[in-house]
């Protein structure tokens, strides 16, 4: 599974010798080095029609939803079974339950570029990258180690490639610049993570990230400068952000925002990511428990009924809004095999939707 994301495995890490801290932060989230042989992942390894690339393992937003909550713990859980982490540093990598690590220990792939090089031999003409599908290539992180801009500078002298970016961070305006010469001779498409523009709710859910304001205003510097971007409405979170004028809000927003398009996708929720969210689902909405519980028994992704329900709402809103029902050049969310059976329905009547 973390070859299916771009994720490393720890091999490069040699055993015995601790890993070298690069910053740590006062609550306590530490940065430790990480100088992968690869970092482009071939689409015939992730089962995608895309490689991936993630300059980072782990992410300091901490997003309670996050899915690559688990790859994260299966890399650092896999390095200790092949004899590369002790026992002492899998207990600290790993964290207590198998998921606080992931916003607390995040490995930062040095030498990245060297090792993109190498890689870019191996892709075609033609051929799809997508930067950040486990982890934000713009966490906090990136001001001071700056690997996604690194990477950015390399990728703009490539020619006839398709480029997706997947954030919820404003820091990527930073790379106007970048991204505009990239664009020049490549395809490319900035999504834009956003689930609420309600900055109460979005901090109960994913409580370090950058507030719904900032993001849209990101957004925005991103098409003044003329670059495609737009949002990605995911997850959509059943019962909380899937009723038809909370979507209808965050439509608005795009629009407002001059997004290009709108993409949109249900919670996927793995087993090792609900041990961190259901927790946090009791206790800001407790009724909702027993109904995810079931819904997500034996599958990560959402019920087929309730996804299709999902998709026919969000087609009707992009029709509202005037945004093409065009599918770019990802769908980070979209199920191989929508599961069967589940008990979760849209929020408030479906009204056409």
């Amino acid at each position: 599974m973390a070859e299916q994301l771009g994720l490393p495995l720890l091999s490069v890490v040699p055993a015995a010798k601790p890993l070298a801290v690069l910053d740590e932060r006062l609550r306590g989230t530490r940065f430790v080095s990480l100088a992968p042989q690869r970092v482009l992942n071939p689409p015939s390894q992730t089962g995608m029609d895309f490689w991936s690339l993630n300059p980072y393992v782990g992410c300091e937003f901490g997003c309670s939803y996050c899915y690559a909550r688990f790859t994260h713990r299966y890399v650092v859980e896999r390095a200790h079974a092949a004899g590369k982490l002790t026992d002492t540093q899998l207990a600290d990598y790993r964290g207590p339950h198998g998921w606080e690590a992931f916003e607390r220990r995040i490995f930062v792939k040095e030498q990245i570029v060297g090792a993109l090089d190498a890689d870019l031999k191996r892709v075609s003409l033609g051929a799809t990258i997508v930067i950040g599908t486990a982890t934000d290539p713009y966490q906090p992180a990136e001001r001071r180690f700056r690997l996604t801009r690194a990477v950015l500078q390399r990728l703009s002298r490539c020619e006839g490639l398709s480029f997706g970016i997947i954030t919820k961070s404003p820091l990527i305006a930073r790379d106007c610049d970048l991204l505009v010469k990239l664009q020049e001779r490549n395809e490319l498409q900035i999504h834009v993570s956003l689930i609420t523009t309600d900055a109460v709710l979005a901090r109960k859910i994913e409580a370090r990230s950058p507030v719904p304001a900032a993001r849209l205003r990101g957004l925005r510097k991103l098409v003044d400068a003329g670059i495609n971007a737009g949002l990605i409405l995911a997850p959509v979170l059943p019962g909380i952000t899937d009723d038809v004028a909370h979507l209808d809000t965050l439509f608005a927003a795009a629009r407002a925002a001059g997004a290009r398009f709108v993409h949109g996708g249900a919670l996927r929720l793995y087993a090792a990511v609900r041990d961190r969210f259901l927790p946090l689902l009791g206790e800001h909405f407790p009724d909702l428990v027993p109904r995810y519980q079931r819904a997500y028994a034996r599958q990560a992704g959402a019920p087929r009924e309730y996804a299709q329900a999902l998709s026919r709402r969000l087609e009707k809103l992009r029709r509202k809004h005037g945004f093409k029902n065009e599918s770019g050049m990802i769908d980070r969310y979209r199920n191989a095999k929508l599961p069967v059976q589940g008990e979760l329905q849209l929020r408030g009547s479906l009204g056409g939707y």
